[in-house]
């Protein structure tokens, strides 16, 4: 028990900080959005720290339309003296902020939560924030996406700020732990591996972590009536699905597919980058599949429906399958970088639908390749892509960057020769593993396997506005831009699946399906 001597002297000690950072607030500028500069999301992440590691305490009540209390506490380093801290956050109610224990005053400008801490924060010195506040599910712009049962995430590309407060671009990454409390009805699940379960009263609390530093677009936590499967993959690696309950049995033939695909993209660039592997099958209708860290979103419709041939399905699992390589394990640097992630993915997705579904890799590309102008035009190059349109952030995932981008990697394979491809992607993913990678690092790491400078080859094909001769096939031809302009008509939010309709040679290809 504390004395009254006591009480008094932490009761003043808090009124003194309190009284300090108000003094401190009031002798600064207005609070203001910051940024880092990102071409195509000038305000996302923040200057002037580095994140380490977060944990996220979230309390789901049992309806999805009602915001979840939530806790995230944040473990960071000063990369500069700073008076301010600024976290990318919206779309939820800021209760109380604390820096290292002690209240901090805190603002909103634009899409960020700006705190003014009791002291000051010195270069290189560790900072805890923590922020009490609500993260809520409803409106539109991604962040949650609300199932028949619960939630799920969806922060790709600019969306993890809508459900929790953080440095919100992937050049930060960080480690990540979830503490997930829920109505002993249901299940929860996030990334990584769980570390603990505990129960109190009608409530369980599921707590997971990272064993790798991730995006924070890439962060997932799954709520629902769920049935967690697991199985064996290759070298003994956890893979653990999370499907809804009711529908275990009739989505078995589909899950069982994953440790072969796993051994299959193992045997293109190397090991499995992470911890464990796995999907989420989510009663949602998104028109997209995403990529999330360890544990890939996936709508349901997509396996129980009709509308899609069984070759098309099984590309799709390997198209967010390779992601896990490219894009989470090596992320983009900025945003403009993106064509790293799409383009491979898409690449694999197409290598495998040749080898397990009859569908020629050189089809496919040179269909690409007619439209590719088209595709440069409404979307800009590969590496320089246009900004999304405003107020739909998601229209950044134009069909350029997908096949238009898996093309530029198929030229690169001719240019320099199967087996020098083979050694530069397996080299790509283990030199920059766990950590973000531009496409000045691609380029010039190709050119050193390659053993020549191919600066002129990336120029043309990663930055010009027509798509340069393919090597080994000059009788190729683009369509002029504006029937390419004329094909991606109906593509919505321009993330499809394949980016390729189903008009072309692939029936069966929804262009309003998007594979992220």
């Amino acid at each position: 028990m504390l004395s009254t001597l006591s009480l008094s002297r932490r009761l003043r000690a808090a009124l003194l900080a309190a009284a300090s950072a108000t003094l401190v607030a009031a002798t600064l500028p207005p609070p203001e959005p910051l940024g880092i500069g990102d071409p195509l999301f000038p305000y996302l992440g923040n200057p002037g720290y580095d994140v380490l590691a977060y944990d996220l305490a979230l309390t789901y009540g049992g309806d999805h339309d009602k915001p979840l209390d939530a806790i995230t506490r944040i473990d960071a380093r000063a990369t500069q003296r700073l008076d301010r801290v600024n976290l990318d956050f919206t779309h939820g109610e800021v209760r109380s902020v604390e820096v290292d224990g002690a209240a901090a005053e805190f603002a909103t400008a634009g899409e960020d939560l700006v705190i003014t801490p009791a002291e000051e924060v010195d270069e290189g010195e560790r900072m805890r924030i923590t922020v009490h506040h609500t993260s809520d599910p409803a409106g539109e712009g991604g962040g949650w996406v609300r199932t028949t049962d619960g939630l799920a995430m969806a922060n790709q590309a600019d969306a993890g700020h809508r459900v929790f407060p953080g440095n919100d671009h992937p050049a930060d990454k960080a480690y990540f732990t979830f503490r997930i409390t829920v109505p002993e009805r249901l299940t929860a699940v996030a990334n990584g591996l769980p570390v603990g379960k505990t129960r109190q009263g009608a409530h369980t609390t599921f707590v997971y972590r990272t064993q790798h530093p991730m995006a924070t677009e890439l962060a997932q936590v799954s709520i629902g009536d769920s049935a967690v499967l697991r199985r064996e993959g290759p070298g003994g690696l956890p893979v653990r699905d999370v499907v809804p309950a009711a529908d275990r049995d009739v989505l078995e033939p589909w899950l069982r597919k994953t440790p072969d695909q796993i051994r299959w993209m193992e045997q293109q660039v190397g090991a499995y980058p992470f911890e464990t592997y796995g999907l989420l099958i989510a009663g949602a209708d998104t028109g997209f599949e995403l990529e999330t860290q360890t544990l890939s979103l996936f709508e349901r419709s997509l396996f129980t429906g009709s509308a899609f041939s069984e070759w098309y399905v099984d590309s799709v699992m390997v198209h967010e399958l390779a992601h896990q390589w490219f894009g989470d394990s090596v992320s983009p640097h900025t945003w403009s970088d993106l064509w790293l992630n799409e383009g491979h993915a898409t690449w694999y997705e197409a290598r495998y639908a040749q080898e397990h579904g009859g569908k020629a890799l050189e089809t496919r590309m040179r269909d690409a390749y007619r439209r590719s102008d088209g595709w440069r035009a409404a979307g800009g190059p590969p590496a320089a892509p246009k900004p999304p349109t405003p107020g739909d952030q998601i229209s950044l995932f134009r069909p350029v960057v997908y096949d238009g981008s898996a093309l530029v990697l198929y030229a690169l394979r001719q240019e320099i020769g199967e087996d020098a491809f083979g050694r530069l992607e397996r080299d790509w993913v283990r030199l920059h593993r766990d950590a973000t990678a531009t496409t000045a690092d691609f380029t010039e790491l190709a050119s050193g396997v390659a053993g020549r400078d191919l600066s002129a080859f990336f120029m043309a094909w990663l930055y010009g506005r027509t798509t340069p001769p393919m090597p080994g096939h000059a009788d190729w031809r683009s369509d002029p831009p504006t029937a390419g302009k004329t094909r991606e008509t109906g593509v919505t939010a321009g993330r499809n699946r394949a980016t390729i309709d189903e008009s072309a040679t692939r029936p069966g290809i929804n262009p309003g399906r998007h594979a992220l």
